[in-house]
C-alpha cells in the first residue's frame, strides 16, 4: 500500500488515478469512501464534486448496501417519451458519436430522459447483459435518489459533466464500474433534456472519456440549435404574409419567444413569454397589452394601440376547420382577426380532433382513451398526444376536459363515403360515429 499513500494535500484526480496500478487505486477508493462515510479522515479527500454528491446521499438517507433494483417502466410509458422527448431528434448523433467506442471498449451508451429514465443503450452485448444485471436498462430509473452517486445522477444534480469509478459510487453494488456523463439541455432555453452516458467494468477506466462524451453531448444541442433554426424559419414563411396584412405592430414568436418576422417594431431575438399563453389579450413586459393568436409552432402578438378598442378577444381564433374529406391527407385550417393558416395533421392526431369535435362539451384523457383504444387506462399515450396537438392548436383548444374553445366555430368536413372517413382508423368511436351516419 506504500505506492498508494498520498497526504492530504495532494489532489485526487482521474489522471492521478489513470496513472496508478489499477488495483491499488482500487483500494485506494474504497478506503476514501470507507473512511469518509465512517465520518474519519481518509488518506486523501474525495474529489468535491463525489464529496457533495456523497453528502447529498447521506442527508437522503441512502442506505450504501443497497441494491440498484429499479420498477422498470412500462413499455408503452417508455415508447412515449422516447417519442415525447427532443432528445429522439439527434440520436443518430449520440449514437454515431458513441455507440461504436463504447461497443470497441467493451462499454455501453445509456441515453436517459430529464428524470433519469433509461431511454436507449447501446454497445458491448456482453456488457450490455452486465448491465441488465446492475438495472442499467431501458426504463430504469438512474437518479442519486434512486441508485446514489453515479454519472447519470450525479450529472442529472449538478447540470455538469461529471466522470464516477469505481468506489466513487456510493452504492457499494456499483464499485466494479465506471461512468461518465453529461447532461444535454435545449439550446432554446437551456431546459435540462436529459444525460448522455458511456458505462463499462472498471476495467475500461480512462480519463478522456469524460471529454469525450461531453464533446458528443455539445455536438447534439449543436445539431438541435441547427434545428430551431430550421423551425424559426418555417414559422416566418408562415407569418410574413399574415404580418403584411396585419396594420400597427406586430411580432411572430415561436413557443419559447424567438422572433420569426416583426413589423412596426425594433427586432429583438427573443420576447420573454409568461409560461401559459393562450389567445385573448395579455400584458407582456416588452411590449405592453398585446392581442395573442396562434400560429403552427408559434404565436402572433399584435401590440394593442389602443386598449380601449376591441373586445377582450380581439387577437384571438374564430373559427376552425378540420377536412377530412381526403382519405389520406387531413388538416385543419383557423382562421382569426389577422388571417388564416392550415396544417396537416398526422392520422392519431385526425382522429383526436374528430372526437373533440363530435363532443363539444369535451373528454377526459380516460374518455379519450376509451374513444381511441378502447381501454381507458391509456390515458400516458392520450395526455402526450393531446400535448403535441396543443403545442400547435393552444388558442382554441382548451383542457380539463379537453375541447374547443366555446367562442370557437368548428366545422368538419367529411367524405361523402361513410366509410371513407379516416379510413385507417382503428378507434372504436371513430368506426360507430362512421357506421351512424
Amino acid at each position: 500500500m506504500n505506492n498508494t499513500r498520498l497526504d492530504m494535500n495532494t489532489r485526487l484526480d482521474m489522471k492521478r488515478l489513470a496513472a496508478m496500478d489499477a488495483a491499488q487505486a482500487a483500494r485506494l477508493l474504497h478506503r476514501v469512501r470507507e473512511e469518509t462515510l465512517a465520518g474519519r479522515t481518509p488518506p486523501i479527500a474525495p474529489r468535491p464534486e463525489i464529496d457533495a454528491s456523497w453528502r447529498r446521499m447521506a442527508r437522503l438517507g441512502l442506505d450504501p448496501d443497497r441494491g440498484t433494483s429499479s420498477v422498470l417502466l412500462r413499455r408503452d410509458e417508455l415508447e412515449q417519451r422516447r417519442r415525447g422527448t427532443l432528445l429522439a431528434e439527434v440520436l443518430e448523433t449520440l449514437s454515431c458519436g458513441l455507440a461504436g467506442i463504447a461497443d470497441a471498449s467493451r462499454q455501453i451508451m445509456v441515453v436517459t430522459d430529464e428524470h433519469g429514465r433509461v431511454l436507449w443503450r447501446e454497445g458491448h452485448p456482453a456488457v450490455m447483459r452486465q448491465a441488465t444485471g446492475i438495472c442499467l436498462e431501458e426504463g430504469a430509473a438512474w437518479t442519486e435518489g434512486a441508485t446514489g452517486t453515479n454519472a447519470v445522477g450525479t450529472a442529472l444534480a449538478t447540470h455538469r459533466a461529471v466522470q464516477v469509478h469505481s468506489a466513487e459510487h456510493y452504492v457499494q453494488a456499483l464499485h466494479n464500474w465506471t461512468c461518465a456523463a453529461a447532461p444535454v439541455h435545449d439550446p432554446r432555453d437551456r431546459r435540462l433534456l436529459g444525460v448522455l452516458d458511456v458505462s463499462g467494468p472498471a476495467s475500461t477506466f480512462h480519463p478522456s472519456m469524460l471529454a469525450l462524451v461531453g464533446s458528443v453531448a455539445r455536438l447534439a444541442e449543436a445539431e438541435l440549435r441547427e434545428r430551431h433554426r430550421g423551425s424559426v424559419e418555417r414559422l416566418r414563411a408562415v407569418a410574413a404574409p399574415i404580418l403584411c396584412r396585419v396594420g400597427g405592430r406586430a411580432v411572430a414568436v415561436d413557443v419559447h419567444g424567438w422572433t420569426a418576422a416583426v413589423t412596426g417594431l425594433a427586432p429583438v431575438d427573443r420576447i420573454a413569454l409568461p409560461k401559459t399563453l393562450g389567445s385573448g389579450r395579455v400584458w407582456l413586459p416588452s411590449l405592453g397589452l398585446c392581442a395573442v393568436e396562434p400560429l403552427p409552432g408559434g404565436w402572433l402578438l399584435r401590440v394593442e394601440e389602443d386598449t380601449a378598442r376591441g373586445g377582450a378577444e380581439s387577437g384571438a381564433a374564430s373559427r376552425v376547420v378540420l377536412d377530412l374529406s381526403r382519405p389520406r391527407r387531413w388538416t385543419v385550417a383557423v382562421s382569426g382577426a389577422a388571417g388564416s393558416w392550415q396544417q396537416e395533421l398526422s392520422p392519431r392526431h385526425a382522429e383526436l380532433l374528430y372526437l373533440l369535435a363530435l363532443h363539444p362539451e369535451g373528454r377526459t384523457a380516460a374518455e379519450l382513451a376509451q374513444d381511441v383504444f378502447g381501454d381507458r387506462t391509456r390515458t400516458v399515450t392520450v395526455r402526450a398526444e393531446m400535448s403535441r396537438v396543443r403545442r400547435t392548436l393552444a388558442g382554441v383548444l382548451a383542457h380539463r376536459p379537453y375541447r374547443f374553445r366555446e367562442e370557437i366555430a368548428v366545422e368538419v368536413l367529411r367524405p361523402a363515403a361513410p366509410e371513407e372517413l379516416l379510413p385507417h382508423s382503428t378507434a372504436p368511436a371513430v368506426r360507430t360515429a362512421g357506421a351512424a351516419r
